[in-house]
């Protein structure tokens, strides 16, 4: 037992530790995901985020000690944001004739999901920069960060809203189209990739290409108009 306590230690503190757990973590809840047919519930990043929280807090490991070694795989986070590009040029006509009407709906779209989040906050009674911080909640999260520095929010609470939005968008939103009706790849990629950005439009990218083209789209333009529009009402109302 104690050379094993020994061992943990030592590993733990080298980047090899937060590498191989990654990876290994994201391997296996992805053998899960394919195995029940990707199923909502069993969302790769869900549970891969909830396993590696829970070795970190068992263990006692320090996030940035985890990080000196994952941030080998999160510089793979441009080049991956990069590539939703290409289903974009693939389809770069079609998008062309409808880009009044995307601009449009990312609009209103994203005001939605901005107004709704404070409108509920607001509600229940949530400090003035809580609500500032759920603000930007369906812009990604690096982006999200920098919109509620700018409008008096607290950067780090805006990433875990982000990413709690981002993960039940995932979760949730194929029972919600199919409730609602909505048959069109093109929309559901679209509402998803406005709603729950980076992380919907993973999911909307695994289910059909179109999703996936729709929703990077959808990213890409709440990125534009979230980091424009936010501070400016912001200032003006707040």
């Amino acid at each position: 037992m104690t050379d094993f306590v020994q061992l943990w230690v030592y590993l733990s503190s080298t980047p090899l530790f937060g590498l191989t757990a990654t990876l290994a973590t994201y391997g296996l809840a992805t053998l899960l995901y394919e195995r029940v047919q990707r199923a909502p519930w069993a969302n790769p990043v869900l549970w891969s985020v909830v396993c590696i929280g829970g070795v970190l807090l068992a263990t006692g490991t320090p996030y940035p000690t985890y990080f000196a070694g994952a941030q080998f795989v999160h510089v793979l986070l441009g080049p991956a944001v990069v590539a939703l590009g290409w289903p974009l040029w693939l389809r770069r006509a079609e998008l062309r004739s409808r880009g009044l009407a995307l601009v449009t709906a990312a609009v209103v779209g994203g005001a939605a999901a901005a107004g709704s989040a404070v409108a509920i906050g607001w509600a229940l009674g949530l400090p003035a920069d809580v609500l500032r911080s759920l603000a930007p909640k369906s812009v990604t999260a690096p982006v999200a960060m920098g919109i509620a520095e700018r409008i008096g929010g607290v950067p780090a609470l805006s990433a875990v809203f982000a990413v709690i939005t981002g993960m039940l968008g995932a979760l949730v939103a194929k029972s919600l189209f199919n409730a609602l009706g909505v048959r069109s790849w093109a929309v559901r990629g679209f509402a998803l990739g406005t709603a729950s950005h980076g992380i919907g439009a993973a999911r909307a990218m695994q289910v059909h290409t179109d999703a996936g083209a729709y929703a990077g789209i959808a990213l890409g333009l709440q990125v534009l108009l979230a980091s424009w529009l936010l501070p400016l009402a912001f200032h003006a109302f707040g």
